[in-house]
């Protein structure tokens, strides 16, 4: 169910590293992504793929972690992506993608939860040394990258605090803990179910 797989698309930042995402199921994220809806069906989002061991070390020291854990570089060897989305917009199509990114992001990352893998979205990234890294033409707004690969942590959702507090942090166990809202501090009106 659609549920399950939302629940299970969390932001994974470990990973078993020598877990191969087979070619075949990251070309089908980017079908998914590509067949996603997009603004004034402009589709100007364009992807270079990575999986090589080669390629991920050009990509890795590109990218920022996570901005709440504070005394964490990223993952050490051994635990990082096998694989890597850099998604881009094409300029020559257009300078405004609207919320395409958003969208084709989802797909791509319940795509690899249907199969088995996980990612996070990564939007803090050394923008220049990764065009410069990948050779990737002025043409092309570099939007985020997307890691992947076979998840090696726990993710759970917790209950926000009364405190008010959203930022994720880790136990002991390196169990990642992640606050959300409860669903009635969301919906600010809602139908009513009785009829007349």
């Amino acid at each position: 169910m659609l549920n399950q797989l939302i629940l299970k698309n969390r932001s994974y930042r470990r990973f078993f590293e020598e877990q191969v995402i087979p070619e075949s199921v990251l070309m089908q994220m980017i079908e998914n992504a590509r067949l996603s809806p997009s603004g004034r069906n402009i589709q100007s989002l364009k992807y270079i793929l990575s999986s090589t061991k080669e390629m991920n070390e050009k990509i890795f020291p590109c990218l920022a972690w996570a901005g709440y854990l504070k005394d964490w570089p990223g993952p050490i060897e051994r635990e990082r992506p096998s694989a890597y989305i850099v998604m881009l917009n094409d300029t020559l199509l257009s300078t405004n993608y609207f919320w395409d990114h958003g969208i084709a992001v989802q797909s791509i990352l319940l795509t690899a939860v249907e199969h088995g893998f996980g990612g996070c979205i990564i939007a803090s990234v050394h923008k220049e040394n990764i065009r410069t890294a990948l050779n990737i033409p002025e043409q092309y707004d570099i939007i985020q990258v997307i890691a992947l690969g076979k998840p090696k942590e726990e993710v759970v959702i917790d209950p926000l605090s009364p405190d008010g507090d959203i930022k994720y942090w880790r136990d002991d166990n390196n169990v990642h803990h992640v606050p959300k809202r409860k669903l009635e501090d969301l919906i600010l009106s809602a139908l009513s179910s009785t009829t007349k």
